[in-house]
């Protein structure tokens, strides 16, 4: 896609995992959409913990959903639908897109419409003062992942997802919730996040004629270069996650505007 040409600023984020029992988070990022200079935001992915359907946006579909203290400010609203209230008060002001996440692969165009939100192929091309950027969640090419590039291919076909969404709603939100289990498992017992393969991040590359990729998964926010056998060089600029309650808060934004380089923002956490 092109960036219109009033466009002057453009913010990337990705992995903020919002989740209900997570608030302090979900304020950062209320906040920050509301304040932002950005004509648009671009989120490349897991935006949320988990996603089991559009249907868990609906005003009153909280009773079997993850609560916090807080989480019924908005009246009886689910976790979902308050996000999905955010989302379109935000739309009202700047421009919204949505990359799948691998936690919110199901994410579908209903919610998205609701919100005031365009729904973004991985990958995909945006060029913007002059540059063409190459986005991605990311999780496509971390190769060296065997298991994860096989559950994958399961979760995105079509069979699989009509067959999951066809369950009640309590149920896909029970299976959620052992799938979160198992990843903080995972994640407790130190295991490292996979990184993603530099030969097949330049073969994307150059096929697309970009120069940089945007992309996050990882939870290593970085630059890298990479050199291609051809002799071009490339850049990666890795998108952190999201965690206000860290100790210092990760909330950190890829800015970029026009005739200036990229530039990382670290925002400040709101209670």
């Amino acid at each position: 896609m092109k960036a219109p040409a009033a466009w002057r600023c453009v913010d990337f984020i990705s992995d903020l995992h919002l989740q209900a029992s997570q608030p302090d988070t979900f304020l950062a990022w209320q906040h920050y959409l509301t304040s932002t200079p950005a004509d648009a935001v671009f989120i490349l992915g897991d935006l949320f913990e988990v996603w089991v359907g559009d249907d868990a946006a609906a005003p009153h579909a909280n009773a079997q959903t993850e609560t916090s203290p807080d989480s019924c400010a908005d009246g009886a609203l689910s976790f979902e639908a308050r996000c999905q209230h955010t989302l379109t008060q935000a739309s009202q002001r700047l421009a919204l897109y949505f990359m799948h996440g691998n936690r919110d692969f199901l994410l579908g165009s209903a919610f998205a419409r609701a919100c005031g939100m365009t729904l973004l192929a991985d990958p995909c091309m945006l060029v913007f003062d002059a540059q063409r950027w190459l986005l991605s969640h990311g999780d496509a090419l971390c190769l060296d992942d065997t298991e994860y590039q096989q559950f994958r291919t399961l979760v995105r076909s079509a069979d699989w997802q009509q067959a999951f969404l066809a369950k009640p709603l309590a149920q896909r939100q029970t299976i959620a919730r052992a799938l979160r289990a198992q990843s903080q498992a995972r994640k407790a017992s130190g295991a490292a996040y996979a990184d993603i393969d530099r030969s097949a991040a330049l073969e994307w590359l150059e096929h697309a004629g970009a120069a940089t990729l945007i992309h996050g998964h990882t939870h290593q926010p970085a630059d890298h270069l990479l050199h291609s056998a051809s002799g071009s060089t490339h850049q990666r600029r890795v998108l952190s996650d999201w965690d206000a309650s860290a100790r210092p808060p990760r909330l950190q934004v890829l800015r970029l505007q026009r005739d200036q380089a990229p530039q990382r923002v670290e925002l400040s956490g709101f209670k």
